[in-house]
């Protein structure tokens, strides 16, 4: 696979209404990226930290499922600046995904999702005992017109082995952790450039 040039990397925080009992840092990068997989956007999450003091959901069978945020999950969320639909995208470290549409906060739009090209997102995961790493592959067909600019939410919620859950986001607006509140969200001001590199879809 070809990766074009990527993002530095993106730091998460961790919302002090969750507070993780584990010393972690947590970083995103985004590259463009084409081969056999196609064209599309590839999310590269950097954990580092005690990793056996993790909770992680056991290997699965790589396909869609709900509920994957009610334990450790890496998440992005994207929407087209100055419009309020958005996607939601969810990577387990299971190898399990899920992907959603929404017209507006929250309010799921089944008949988008109905209609649209389906989305197998490619997961891979590599762990070792001080660090974690998942790269999350998207077809553009996943994604808003790349032409047009984008806000993103890159998030994350981390689960440890005592069942304790903490939210993590580039920016936490709200007094309790809202991964879909677009105050969270950034317009990157490199992505045009990751874009302009990237193959058209």
């Amino acid at each position: 696979m070809t990766h074009a040039p990527s993002f530095a990397l993106h730091p998460l925080v961790c919302h002090p209404a969750s507070p993780c009992p584990l010393p972690l840092q947590i970083g995103v990068r985004l590259s463009a990226t084409t081969g056999d997989t196609g064209p599309g956007l590839l999310l590269h999450y950097a954990l580092q930290g005690d990793t056996r003091r993790l909770r992680l959901p056991a290997p699965a069978t790589p396909g869609p499922a709900d509920g994957l945020w009610q334990h450790s999950c890496f998440e992005a969320f994207v929407g087209v600046t100055g419009d309020g639909a958005y996607r939601e995208f969810n990577f387990a470290p299971s190898g399990q995904w899920a992907a959603y549409r929404f017209s507006g906060p929250r309010q799921r739009d089944m008949a988008a999702e109905a209609v649209g090209a389906p989305v197998r997102p490619r997961i891979a995961l590599d762990l070792t005992p001080q660090t974690l790493s998942l790269q999350a592959w998207l077809p553009w067909h996943a994604l808003p017109d790349p032409a047009t600019p984008w806000d993103i939410g890159l998030t994350a919620v981390i689960e440890t082995t005592d069942g304790q859950l903490s939210y993590w986001a580039l920016q936490h607006p709200a007094p309790r952790p809202d991964f879909h509140h677009r105050g969270g969200w950034q317009t990157l001001p490199d992505l045009p450039a990751l874009l302009s590199s990237a193959p058209t879809p």
